[in-house]
């Protein structure tokens, strides 16, 4: 069986998604019926892919990152308490109720779920005034840091129906959304890229990309089949956990994207934006590394292994773990 590229898996007629042929799970489709905005949202996309031909874009290029930007968002979501669309349209998907198969459902039902926002993304990126939003939410020529009352992202928290999305999107340095706005900017700028990266704000990376359904579901049956004994990491390590070590990832290599062509200027001024910079990056890594090994020991790993992988003796960790050292 082969199903059309996930731009078209609505079956307007039929009010159905179609699901992955490749993934090990009973279902070839989910009922739409009771959610009438998946299947606009595929009446819509003809109208996003003619636009970003018009655009010089790629139609697949224009939905695919926009995919990755969403999918990433549906992960962030299990933290955001507004969040209600996508609840709603899961619990739709499921035949009205995922229950105890939440993990699963989510894994099954992520990409019908997700549809309308990823077009509406995909419709939103493709517009010259949002590359102008971010340009100028970027300080332009005299570039400022990013906040939470960030323009473009309080845009685009409006345009998916979530006007308090914002400051989510304003803190998540790693997202594929990021590396699209950094492009555009960086072009205004006429500044180049990260070393041997074809500048193009479409062009998503090969760790952003999400996971299918196929893996997630291999992942899921060995995790229940380990029952937590600790053999898998997240198994035995909570998605909050593994979010936050994510986050602070990110947000340090952030830190280093931001000191490209620095070398320009006074001899204090080039100084203290690379101290600045490179001391905040170093403080996100150690906090990084604190909640690895705060994660790993708690999951069974033995503390001596934990130390010498931190490079640090047996007892200096013992002593940050006890300190309770995972703040911000």
């Amino acid at each position: 069986m082969r199903y059309q590229p996930r731009r078209q898996r609505v079956c307007v007629r039929h009010g159905r998604w179609l699901l992955d042929a490749d993934a090990d799970q009973p279902l070839e489709h989910l009922d739409l019926h009771m959610l009438p905005e998946v299947v606009a949202a595929q009446r819509r996309w003809p109208g996003v892919a003619r636009r970003a031909v018009r655009a010089g874009v790629e139609p697949q290029h224009a939905f695919t990152l926009a995919y990755a930007v969403v999918a990433r968002w549906w992960e962030q979501a299990l933290y955001w308490e507004q969040e209600e669309i996508w609840p709603r349209r899961l619990h739709h998907l499921a035949g009205g109720n995922a229950g105890s198969r939440l993990a699963w459902w989510r894994i099954v039902g992520r990409d019908a779920a997700i549809f309308p926002e990823v077009v509406a993304v995909a419709q939103a990126l493709l517009e010259p005034a949002m590359a102008e939003v971010a340009w100028q939410a970027s300080g332009g020529m005299q570039p400022r840091a990013r906040g939470a009352d960030d323009a473009f992202c309080h845009r685009l928290g409006e345009l998916v129906v979530r006007t308090w999305l914002g400051p989510e999107l304003a803190a998540d340095h790693g997202s594929p959304l990021n590396d699209w706005r950094g492009a555009i900017v960086r072009a205004r700028r006429h500044e180049p890229g990260p070393p041997g990266w074809r500048e193009d704000p479409w062009r998503l990376k090969r760790e952003q990309q999400p996971a299918t359904m196929a893996g997630q579901l291999r992942v899921l049956a060995a995790e229940a089949q380990s029952g937590g004994s600790g053999t898998r990491w997240q198994a035995t390590v909570s998605a909050e956990q593994r979010f936050r070590i994510t986050q602070l990832v990110d947000e340090a290599r952030e830190q280093l994207v931001e000191l490209r062509g620095v070398h320009s200027g006074t001899t204090a001024e080039v100084a203290r934006t690379l101290l600045e910079h490179l001391s905040r990056s170093a403080a996100l890594i150690d906090q990084a590394l604190v909640h690895t090994a705060t994660a790993a020991v708690a999951a069974g790993v033995a503390l001596e292994e934990v130390a010498a992988w931190s490079r640090l003796s047996a007892q200096e960790l013992a002593e940050v773990l006890a300190a309770g050292e995972v703040g911000d």
